[in-house]
Order: C-alpha cells, then sequence, then structure tokens
C-alpha cells in the first residue's frame, strides 16, 4: 500500500435504526454497508441489534472509541460503521465536530444512514408503554377501575367537542390525546381481567375488521358514489352484524336529551318508518319537536344549542363589566 493511500481519510458512518421497528428489519442501504464496512463498532454490549448482525455473519466489535481514534481507524480508505445507541452517541459526534472545526485534521467522510424509520403511528407504541409502566408504577393509576374512570372519558369527549367548535387547532390536537390516553388506560386496565383479558391490540383489531367489513366499496366488490350510498353499506351491515329488532337498539339513553331526540329521529328517518312524534304536555314535547325538526334539517340541534349557549354565556360575562376577552373592565 502507498504513502497516498495511507492518508486516504476514508468514511464514518454513524447507523442509526428506530426502537419502534423490530430489531434486524434494516432497510437494504444498511446491510450493505455493514457487510462491506471494514469495521463494525458499538459501545452498547446489549444493543438489540447485535444478535441479528451476528446471525447474518456482520462481526461486531464492542468498544467506545474517542473521536481522534475512529478517524485513525478510517485511514487508507477505511469505512468504520458505529452502531449508534437509543440515546445517541454525544461525545463521540462533539467529540468529530471539534476535529472537523480545528481545520487541522483530515476528516473522513462523515454519513449518517438511517438504518430503519417510523411508521405512521409508530408513537403509539410509546404511549402504550408509557401507559403500561405508569399503570405499575403510579400509587393512583395503578389502582383505576374502568367504573372509576368512566366520568373521565365523558369529560375528555366533551372538552374535544369544545375544543373542535372553537377552532382551537392545538387545543384540538391537546384534546384528542387525552381522549386516546382513555382508550389506552382501559385497554390496559382490561389486560388484568382475570376471565376474560384483553389489550390495546384487541381493541385495534376490533375495529379494524369491522371497518373492513363496513366498507365494502373501499376493500370489496361493491360500489359507492356518494355519501348517502356509503351511509346505506354502513347501515346495512350494522344490522346484519348485530341483528337488531327494533332501530332503537343500540342507542344510548344516558347521552343529553338533544342529541337523544336527534338520534331517534334519524333512525326513524333513515328506516323510512312513518313515526308521528308524540305531542303531550309540557316542555320536553316541546323540545323534542325541535330536536326532531333540526334533525330533519341536517341541523345538530346539541351544537345549536350550545352555540346559542356561548352567546348567552358571552352576554352574561357583558353585563358582569367583562371584556370580550374575559378580563375586567377598568
Amino acid at each position: 500500500m502507498n504513502a497516498e493511500a495511507l492518508v486516504e481519510p476514508g468514511r464514518v458512518v454513524l447507523l442509526t435504526a428506530s426502537h419502534r421497528v423490530a430489531p434486524g428489519l434494516l432497510s437494504w442501504p444498511a446491510w450493505q454497508t455493514l457487510r462491506a464496512a471494514d469495521r463494525v463498532l458499538c459501545a452498547d454490549e446489549h444493543h438489540p441489534q447485535l444478535p441479528y448482525l451476528r446471525e447474518a455473519g456482520v462481526a461486531v466489535e464492542h468498544a467506545r472509541p474517542a473521536a481522534q481514534d475512529l478517524v485513525d481507524a478510517c485511514a487508507g480508505g477505511r469505512t468504520v460503521v458505529v452502531l449508534a445507541s437509543g440515546e445517541g452517541d454525544h461525545a463521540l459526534t462533539d467529540g468529530l465536530a471539534r476535529l472537523a472545526g480545528s481545520g487541522r485534521v483530515a476528516m473522513p467522510d462523515l454519513e449518517l444512514l438511517p438504518g430503519s424509520y417510523d411508521l405512521p403511528g409508530a408513537r403509539l407504541l410509546d404511549l402504550v408503554q408509557v401507559m403500561d409502566r405508569i399503570r405499575r408504577e403510579c400509587p393512583w393509576s395503578s389502582r383505576q377501575t374502568h367504573k372509576g374512570l368512566a366520568k373521565y372519558g365523558i369529560e375528555e369527549a366533551y372538552e374535544l367537542v369544545e375544543a373542535i367548535e372553537a377552532g382551537d387547532r392545538a387545543e384540538l390536537r391537546e384534546e384528542l390525546g387525552d381522549v386516546l390516553l382513555q382508550v389506552v388506560f382501559h385497554a390496559r386496565i382490561a389486560e388484568e381481567h382475570e376471565e376474560e383479558p384483553f389489550s390495546v391490540d384487541d381493541v385495534a383489531g376490533t375495529i379494524v375488521e369491522k371497518l373492513v367489513h363496513r366498507h365494502p366499496h373501499v376493500f370489496g366488490d361493491e360500489t359507492a358514489e356518494t355519501p348517502e350510498d356509503v351511509k346505506e353499506h354502513w347501515q346495512r351491515t350494522k344490522a346484519m352484524e348485530k341483528q337488531r329488532d327494533s332501530v332503537t337498539d343500540g342507542v344510548p339513553l344516558g347521552q343529553p336529551g338533544l342529541a337523544l331526540a336527534a338520534k331517534l329521529a334519524g333512525r326513524v328517518r333513515t328506516a323510512g318508518l312513518d313515526v308521528e312524534v308524540p305531542a303531550g304536555e309540557g316542555l320536553g314535547y316541546e323540545l323534542l319537536a325541535l330536536a326532531v325538526r333540526a334533525e330533519e334539517a341536517g341541523v345538530d340541534p346539541e351544537a345549536a344549542l350550545r352555540a346559542a349557549a356561548r352567546a348567552y354565556r358571552d352576554a352574561i360575562r357583558t353585563a358582569e363589566g367583562h371584556d370580550a376577552d374575559g378580563s375586567a373592565e377598568g
């Protein structure tokens, strides 16, 4: 080997991999680089990729080189791959940056090579892991039950609706997370049931099966050209699944009154039934008639009433001497 080859800078490849992807599932460029490398280094002897690399015939050295040592190892055009830890290798990368900035060292080519990438939804795995630890270690969370958490599910759903109606994107994002937490929390509790346990994967699997089955125009041979066609598909397959005796089956009676009335009216209209709205005495029947009219007109009576109530709230605050931003007038 001539002197010129000895001073050829070579290449350092920092290989990263997502902890949310199963170990060993690396990209083809990552495997090519690993097989062609002159040396593969890893400071963490328990790195999850190591068993798979060794099984594939890739020799991995347990070493934590200093920046200058790594530069020297690349002399002569050699390629050294450093398998990054999950926490990153800040001491090494900072050291390489200082050497490069000094201008006194012939630096090898530095390359960051992602060996795997997070897929959409990958952060949900983090949520499941965090919830699992909280359930085990938090004195409050470890004692919660489905029944005890029920009220929070209702509260979070209302707060989500409020964020949607307010048009606050930041609030919407946060409230969606709070609703998602309720799902993951209940699923984690369900894993502990002695006779009928299920997990968040079972929950997800159930809804996936339901969505596929109720969208034959997407996953099957049927067609749907309009939203009305889609709704008809949904209602038909839902009726077949539930085998209900009445269009009122499955309508929760515990929901707010206006929403309940509108839901019943929607079921009647969709089924094509001719049902007279009861005309009894009292305010309840008047509200029922208004809710049915709203549903027929395509208006959500609950949303309409909330909008009117917010206007009423603002009028109250104005009467109290508050500005529109909520501060009291001087």
